[in-house]
Formats: structure tokens, sequence, C-alpha cells
């Protein structure tokens, strides 16, 4: 690592850059001020926590814009086992996380036209084309990404991600690290469990030499613990939602879900949940509900459509309906007892070989009955996603099975997490208000 990189680095982030984003933080927890054309009719203030979230993640991508010569950098997708590489001091960066935010930011149309230009395809998910076209074009909401000098991709959520990540591969010329995950169709097997520890041994020597230094499993046992109290508090907050009226929507939770999927691993992480889930026990001994009239509570399968998250919580909150909980969400928190500090990479292969969309259809099934009952839910919306195929197969059935077995309606919403020209306005307010009138009666 170069000296005028590293001075570069601790002049823009801890002299100056952090600093200004603490102050801006406080600034704006002492001076709180309400979005515009935000609708307080309706929706109860933002959360307070909602300064942190700003703090957490603009420090997240400052770090990466002078990482590069300061320390490694590795590139990792979503369900990644990333505890390796933070014990040996990579700066991570989610290409997943990154496209969301292009979503929420406006940006997917322009940089996946820069990647369907290039001659990818529109029926490649969104998140790819969105994060090929930042590489091709340099162009980011965030002003820059570091160069990865490594890329570790885990098949445990899609097939798209092996693809995706030899195209960057071949792009960046770094090495690659592949972990593959076999599908859980019941339980997992001792023989699966022992493939994918082998696949993260083997890892660990590409991730040393690109370090340039060993692994201290001491410290990786420290990265898990934290890993495990994150993922532990955030099933706590959104488990808060059982209450009535619930102090936070899956909108909210989707915003504040960032910290849990690129910083694990992190003490801030730790310290920020603790902070979220405080907030959100005070507001439920005042009474205070995310939507201020709560007449009917919803859950929402799949991943959110980035770019209409406020059309829809205020869509639906103007007829008195929270989105309590998701299986989405549920994801990042529901494998917490698996982590085991004391086997850590027995612990880490059990871990990422168990995510929902690694596992059959009847386990998110199983999931979504669970959560009606546990969360005492009037109805389902299904947002039957172009980008994301894996976790969309088996919806129509999912969704007939709900209807029949709890007499509630289920919506089956078709629309593309990311990118805005695979949504129909006009089609999807008139689905929305044939389920509402469903819900009434």
């Amino acid at each position: 690592m170069g000296m005028t990189a590293s001075l570069k680095y601790y002049w823009n982030v801890k002299v100056t850059g952090q600093p200004f984003l603490y102050w801006q933080r406080r600034q704006a927890e002492r001076y709180p001020r309400i979005p515009s054309r935000w609708r307080m009719d309706i929706l109860s203030p933002p959360l307070r926590i909602g300064a942190r979230t700003k703090e957490l993640i603009s420090r997240h991508y400052l770090e990466g814009r002078y990482a590069s010569g300061h320390r490694p950098v590795a590139w990792v997708t979503s369900g990644g086992p990333v505890e390796i590489l933070q014990a040996l001091g990579f700066y991570v960066l989610y290409p997943e996380n990154h496209g969301a935010l292009c979503g929420v930011r406006g940006a997917v149309v322009e940089l996946s036209g820069m990647a369907e230009n290039a001659g990818y395809s529109t029926d490649i998910c969104s998140y790819a084309r969105t994060d090929i076209g930042s590489v091709l074009s340099g162009k980011t909401p965030v002003g820059h990404l570091p160069k990865p000098d490594l890329l570790l991709a885990c098949t445990n959520i899609c097939q798209t991600v092996l693809y995706w990540y030899r195209v960057l591969a071949r792009h960046f010329e770094v090495p690659l690290i592949l972990i593959d995950t076999p599908f859980v169709y019941t339980k997992v097997s001792d023989h699966a469990l022992g493939y994918v520890k082998k696949q993260l041994e083997n890892s660990i020597s590409i991730s040393e030499q690109v370090a340039g230094c060993r692994l201290d499993y001491r410290h990786l046992k420290q990265i898990i613990r934290l890993s495990k109290d994150a993922t532990e508090l955030w099933q706590e907050i959104i488990s808060r939602g059982r209450h009535q009226p619930a102090p936070i929507s899956v909108f909210d939770q989707f915003i504040h879900m960032a910290p849990i999927v690129e910083m694990r691993g992190k003490k801030e992480t730790v310290y920020f949940y603790a902070e979220l889930l405080r907030e959100l026990d005070e507001n439920i001994a005042k009474g205070k509900g995310a939507v201020r009239n709560e007449r009917k509570r919803l859950l929402w399968d799949n991943l959110p459509i980035w770019y209409r998250l406020r059309y829809l919580a205020e869509y639906l909150g103007e007829h008195g309906i929270c989105v309590v909980s998701s299986t989405y969400t549920n994801a990042w928190g529901e494998l917490a007892s698996l982590m085991n500090s004391e086997k850590p990479l027995e612990s880490i292969a059990r871990t990422y070989i168990s995510p929902i969309l690694n596992q059959g259809t009847k386990y998110k099934l199983d999931t979504m009955k669970r959560m009606v009952k546990e969360f005492q839910l009037d109805g389902v919306i299904l947002h039957s996603d172009r980008s994301c195929k894996p976790y969309s197969i088996g919806q129509i059935d999912q969704r007939n099975k709900l209807i029949q077995e709890f007499g509630i309606p289920a919506l089956l919403l078709e629309a593309d997490h990311d990118d805005p020209r695979a949504y129909a306005d006009e089609q999807v307010a008139s689905r929305l208000a044939s389920f509402v009138e469903m819900l009434d009666d």
C-alpha cells in the first residue's frame, strides 16, 4: 500500500470527511426537518435514526472513495461470506447495494442503458446492468467507486452473480473467488457443509495474498461475534412490527437495512441497530405507529421497488394500511442463530448456505405462513420481480395457498426492483385500488 494514498485517505476521510459528516448528523438531530411534501396527515415523521443512517452510508462510500492504494478493496455479492475479508482489513463494496442506491436516486436508466449499449441484454438483472454500466462509464451518484483488488461471488442468491463477476474479473483483471453453495431442498447435509467449508479454507490463501497479511483467527472470531450481534438486533427490530400500531413499516426497514447488508462485522453497525431498537421501543411506549391510522396490516414478499418506495408508502398509508413485515428484510435476521464464533469456518459455511433464496419454495411459503400468524396480517403483496427470478419462482402457487389457508387477499404485483422501465404506473395503481377494496370487504 502506498504512502501517498494513505496520507490522502487520512486527510480526506479521518481529518476532514468524517468530522464533517458527524457535524452534519448532529445538526440534523438538533434541528430535525421534515422532508418537503411529507404526508404528515397519514404518516408519522421520519424516524430520528435517519440522520445516523445517512451518516453511516456516507462514511462507507467516503472511505471507499479513498481506499485504493491505502487498503485492499473487495467487491462482494450481497449474500457473500464477508467476515474473512473484514478480518483481513479489506474495504468491502457491495455492487447490489450500490445498485439499490442508484435506484433510489433515479440513476438506473442511464447506467443500465450504457451496459445495454455495450451489448448486455435487458433480460439480465438490473443490479448487474447498473453495475456494469457504472464500471464502463465511471459514473455513480456517490462520486467514485474504488477499483477492486479481489472479487468474491457466492451463488447462494442466484447464478447470475457468477457470470456478472466473471465480467468484472475480466474487466479489472483481478482474482475472483467463487463460493458455490449447493441448493438446500430439505436440510443442510454434512457433505454440502463440508463442500462449502473447504471452499472457504481455499479462499483464505488467495485473500491473504491480496491483502498482504495473514488471517488472525482471534480477530475473525471478533468479527463473527459483531456480525451475530448486529443480526440479532436486526431481527429484534423487524419483530417490533408485531405491535399494533407497528412502529416501523417495511419501507423504513428497506432504507435502514443497508448497514446489515454492507457493514456486517463492524462495531458501529451494532451501535446503530441498538439505537434504532431504542427509538422503536420509545415509539411503542407512546403508541406511535408508522402509519397514523393503522387499520390493515400486510406482508411484502421479494425485493422492494426502490424507485417507488415513497409512492407505495403514501398510497397504502392513505387507506390506513401499513406493510409491517417482509420476507426480504427477515432474510437478513433469521440466520443469526447459525453464527458461532467458536466454530468460525463451519459457522460461516452453515450460515451462508442457508439464505431463503438457497432453499426450496416450500421454505419461503412456510416463512410467509408463520409471518401471517405472528404479525396478525390482513393481506399479502407479492412483488413479482422481473430481475430476481429465483425470488419470484412459485409466487402464483404461494399466493393461492395463502388465500386458501388464511382467507386473506394476496396481490401479485409485477415490476422490477431497480429498472423503472419495467413498471407501469397506471396498471399498478389500478391493481392496488382493487386490492384495497378486497381488504375492506
